[in-house]
């Protein structure tokens, strides 16, 4: 499971304690840091760094225990020459670039990596993995051929396990997964078939509290800018979130709550630390100071409030803050 980003905004600790509990060995992470937190947590599973053997890692790499993928020919060498020298043959991760042109080995010197027996014997256990670029897009060509790519490739390495599919690749067939798939957004609720209903459950509920409750007297402006207006008699509740707390301000005047059953609309701008919401239709007993308003649930998914802000659902999760406190449902959490 690919729980970078901190679990794409969720927390990766508790997210990947969760997973390992259904099943889950092999997690993926960007960076070494994440990896170096991750892996005292998850001492029976392999933690893999996608950003590669960074230089002057790799003794920390070995001691933590940590997985590389390999992502060019000199941290190959790099990583086999360490294993030569202390007659270790760890695990590891060969990154190949089939088409997204951004990280991995080209084919080339993937070919060349697998004629030679020297380096891969350094190796115990070799994971061969690319990326797809438009898995979201089942109809797209690139797919087919990053596909047939990759099989190619395999070939070259019999030995050894293999990764191509992200979670929209999923839902490309049987014939994507070969040996490991690396889910990620899906993990967390997001629509891995973008145009198709979702069919993930919801995984994320993002609450934030009504801190306060105004009745209009008067005609007037909502927010910085002036940019909505509220007639005499409407109420607003604001809620303590903002773009300070990865609630983009995109969502001005566009973004939704729920309060109990009441869908209501956000109005005005979004500021640093709240938000103002329209309660004009919702019962005064319905929405009090301390209630809490739903801003990514069951009645509201996380590519929905993407859409409305014109971004995708990654974002959304990922710019999550620190000033929300996290709860998590199961006992491995």
């Amino acid at each position: 499971g690919v729980v970078k980003a901190d679990g794409y905004g969720c927390g990766a600790i508790p997210v990947a304690k969760r997973l390992f509990a259904a099943g889950c060995r092999v997690f993926f992470v960007a960076r070494a840091d994440e990896g170096f937190a991750l892996k005292p947590h998850l001492p029976d599973a392999e933690v893999c760094v996608l950003d590669g053997l960074l230089p002057g890692l790799v003794d920390d790499y070995a001691a933590a225990g940590i997985v590389p993928v390999l992502n060019d020919p000199g941290q190959v060498e790099a990583w086999t020459a360490y294993c030569a020298a202390n007659e270790v043959a760890p695990p590891v991760a060969i990154h190949v670039d089939t088409g997204m042109n951004r990280l991995g080995l080209a084919m080339a010197d993937a070919e060349a990596l697998a004629e030679d027996g020297d380096a891969l014997r350094a190796f115990s256990d070799v994971l061969v993995m690319s990326h797809l670029v438009v898995s979201e897009e089942p109809e797209h060509p690139l797919n087919a051929g990053q596909l047939a790519e990759f099989r190619r490739l395999r070939a070259r390495f019999p030995k050894a396990k293999a990764s191509l599919a992200n979670s929209s690749g999923i839902f490309l067939g049987h014939g994507y997964h070969f040996d490991l798939v690396r889910p990620g957004h899906a993990l967390y609720g997001g629509n891995p078939t973008p145009g198709q209903p979702n069919p993930m459950r919801h995984a994320v509920q993002l609450l934030a509290r009504v801190i306060a409750v105004r009745e209009v007297d008067k005609a007037g402006t909502v927010g910085y800018g002036a940019t909505a207006r509220i007639g005499a008699g409407g109420r607003i509740a604001t809620i303590a979130v903002g773009y300070a707390d990865g609630y983009l301000r995109s969502l001005s005047n566009r973004g939704e709550a729920w309060i109990g059953p009441h869908r209501v609309p956000l109005i005005g701008r979004v500021s640093m630390d709240l938000v103002t919401l329209d309660v004009s239709s919702v019962p005064p007993e319905d929405c009090q100071v301390g209630d809490f308003a739903e801003l990514i649930g069951a009645h509201l998914g996380v590519d929905d409030v993407a859409e409305r802000a014109g971004t995708n659902g990654y974002e959304i999760l990922t710019s999550l803050g620190h000033r929300y406190h996290r709860a998590y449902l199961g006992e491995a959490a």
